[in-house]
């Protein structure tokens, strides 16, 4: 049903207050368009990334179509394992220490039809938790766009029938983890192999490995900074969110560093940071130094 329709129906008090849920819900996913929101295609989603600990039981997922026509995507869950490159491949089955979190949750709809400039709120809640033990499970909650078919009996029109054609339908998705924490995290992770190389003698690259043991994944921001020999400091470069999941003792990370600041990277050293993201006190995980010569 589209928006239209829904609000017709409806009496004006409560046509008020969708507009207002809706532009609510639209200035939300602007203003956390560069830190917490991921975007495929014209579909944007917010949060990122879905974690239940303690006594959170259910959480929301707002979509919002950013294009100039109305799209329909079906929702359903994938299962990824996570590479040392931080790349993701899907698997039906878990790796030896590593949880689904599929049959401890539930979501509605299951799949959604947005005009332009429209938003929707997707649930999601856990069931059975009663039934999990310790540790941390994870799932993907897969946004998937369906393509547009054209209305019955419409026909496509052939400019040649002699000749072969090939008509490839891109098709947009895009992921969300899910992620339900049970206990208490033992998660440790530290920095290790910092070491600063020169791509085609231009570009410094930064190469780094982050260490995670105990039961839990690990997720933060990644700050670093130069500091020069009399002591300057100068932010090079900053990822936000980076992940390490489990069952990964390992992820291997490759960071371009700023070189428009006429830095002269064989002198001085390398600051790394890896921090939790809180909005009160974010916590330093891990930091590691690399002396330049």
């Amino acid at each position: 049903m589209h928006t239209s329709e829904f609000l017709k129906n409806r009496p004006a008090c409560l046509q008020d207050m969708y507009c207002i849920t809706l532009l609510s819900v639209l200035i939300v996913l602007t203003l956390f368009s560069c830190t917490n929101l991921k975007a495929q295609g014209n579909l944007m989603v917010f949060p990122r990334r879905l974690v239940f600990e303690g006594s959170k039981k259910s959480q929301t997922l707002n979509l919002a179509n950013t294009g100039m026509d109305t799209a329909r995507y079906n929702i359903s869950i994938v299962q990824y394992r996570m590479k040392e490159d931080g790349a993701f491949e899907e698997i039906a089955q878990p790796d030896s220490g590593e949880n689904f979190a599929d049959k401890y949750i539930r979501f509605f709809p299951r799949s959604v039809i947005l005009a332009p400039n429209d938003a929707q709120a997707v649930k999601i809640q856990l069931t059975k938790i009663n039934q999990m033990s310790p540790g941390e499970y994870r799932s993907h909650i897969y946004f998937r766009a369906v393509p547009t078919e054209k209305p019955l009996g419409e026909k496509e029109i052939l400019k040649d029938s002699t000749s072969i054609s090939i008509k490839l339908v891109p098709v947009f998705g895009i992921t969300v983890p899910v992620i339900i924490r049970v206990g208490e995290s033992t998660a440790r992770v530290r920095i290790s192999e910092v070491s600063l190389e020169m791509v085609n003698d231009t570009m410094p690259v930064l190469k780094m490995a982050f260490n995670r043991t105990g039961n839990m994944s690990v997720y933060g921001d990644i700050a670093i900074d130069y500091i020069s020999p009399q002591g300057k400091v100068l932010r090079v470069s900053f990822i936000q969110g980076m992940a390490v999941y489990t069952p990964n003792p390992v992820r291997r990370l490759k960071v371009d560093i700023d070189k428009t600041l006429g830095i002269d990277y064989s002198r001085g050293k390398l600051h790394v940071v890896y921090t939790s993201q809180s909005d009160t006190k974010p916590e330093k995980l891990a930091e590691a130094e690399l002396l330049l010569h």
